[in-house]
């Protein structure tokens, strides 16, 4: 009977540890904070992304970070396989706009119960409160790990220790440190799917208003490097939500090259409508209060308080009464309606991103088992290793079908 120990409970690590259980193996999961899964329990803004009912292809495409490498992972262990399992072990699932898969019961708390109770049925020994200090490895093979508390013989470890971002929920790099002692390469750490710092200060004055439908693109260079369609939210340092998250990591990587700057950031309010057919809108709302001043006859078209911000950036005078607005003074503010401009100054640190950029070096692994190059029953899984996806499920499927295959083989070999 093989002998695994799995380091870390995030979303990896249960699924290594329930497979390999159920497949026969005598599994110790490690985990250094009180409770395994505690990660998995906030995502989704507590509802739990568990995947996407998006085309394989699509995950791939949807993966900036090294996506290329999870072919052979998703050919092994897809989304439509996590749910056959995740059916047959009594969590109901539903899908939402843009593929999203949740929980039934919109409870992130209950797919981790799930995981709990699986590993309690195949018998997996959970270690909470412990922290693995080191891999043993002679003769190039793994033999053991040493922890806090204890020191264990076993035939394979998994390293599925997470990222650097959320550090109160565990990931703070552990699994770096014990994959870089056996000659493993850790490539750049940085945020991924993190809020945008702005240096405009009037983002403050509309702190908490989300914005839907809006289209917002990343401008370096005079071009459009990326963009997105969807919801996005000013707090007080900058923007953050869904479009913004996924945008990050455009910028983040136009932020490591020389002369990108300045980035900016183009929000089109009014995505739907041509120039031609915004104007005529605004003429018309422009006829309706043709007697109001110009702040009160565009209420119809904004939010209240984002009023006053368009029409600042349109350098017009709140005040001016709508019949005295000319018709290059409209048009000025046509475009700002559909190019509102922000200024980049940076990103959030990693420790507030959803996710981590950059992990253990891809190149020192086979993808098709998850075994390391370098050291004999040496595995990885999870957001550890360098890969990153942007929302909508993509990331937890990364972690859930590597830590499947890890296991798988494992206990089979190359059967």
């Amino acid at each position: 009977m093989k002998q695994i120990v799995i380091v870390g409970g995030g979303a990896a690590g249960l699924m290594a540890a329930a497979i390999a259980g159920r497949e026969g193996a005598r599994v110790i999961l490690i985990e250094k904070m009180n409770m395994v899964g505690k990660k998995m329990g906030i995502t989704g803004k507590g509802r739990c992304n568990i995947t996407n009912s998006a085309d394989m292809s699509e995950f791939i495409h949807n993966t900036p970070g090294n996506g290329k490498f999870l072919y052979g992972v998703y050919e092994r262990f897809s989304n439509t396989d996590l749910l056959n399992l995740l059916h047959s072990w009594g969590l109901k699932t539903k899908v939402e706009r843009g593929g999203r898969v949740f929980p039934e019961s919109d409870s992130a708390l209950e797919v981790r119960n799930t995981f709990i109770k699986v590993l309690k049925k195949y018998g997996v020994q959970v270690h909470t409160n412990e922290s693995v200090q080191k891999i043993v490895v002679q003769n190039d093979k793994v033999t053991g790990v040493v922890t806090d508390k204890e020191s264990y013989a076993c035939d394979a470890v998994i390293i599925a220790t997470g990222g650097k971002s959320y550090p109160l929920t565990g990931s703070t790099g552990d699994g770096y440190k014990l994959a870089a002692l056996l000659g493993h390469t850790i490539t750049d750490i940085r945020p991924s799917l993190v809020p945008i710092v702005i240096k405009e200060q009037w983002v403050k004055n509309i702190m908490g208003l989300s914005l839907r439908n809006v289209e917002v693109s990343i401008i370096s260079k005079g071009k459009t490097q990326s963009s997105m369609f969807g919801e996005m939210m000013f707090t007080h340092f900058g923007v953050t939500g869904p479009t913004i998250l996924s945008l990050s990591h455009t910028v983040g990587k136009l932020l490591r090259k020389k002369n990108t700057n300045p980035i900016t950031i183009s929000i089109n309010l009014k995505p739907a409508l041509t120039a031609e057919v915004l104007d005529k809108r605004l003429q018309k709302d422009f006829e309706l209060y043709s007697k109001k001043q110009l702040i009160n006859g565009m209420k119809d078209l904004l939010p209240q308080n984002l009023i006053p911000i368009v029409i600042g950036l349109a350098e017009l005078d709140s005040h001016k009464p709508i019949n005295q607005i000319t018709k290059e003074e409209r048009l000025r503010l046509c475009h700002v309606l559909q190019h509102m401009t922000l200024t980049v100054e940076g990103l959030r640190p990693v420790e507030e991103a959803i996710v981590t950029s950059g992990g253990i070096s891809l190149k020192e692994f086979n993808p098709k088992t998850m075994e390391s190059k370098l050291v004999q029953g040496l595995y990885g899984a999870g957001e550890v290793l360098d890969i990153d996806a942007f929302t909508g499920g993509y990331n937890l499927q990364a972690a859930f079908s590597t830590g499947y295959v890890a296991a798988m083989h494992i206990v089979h070999g190359d059967d």
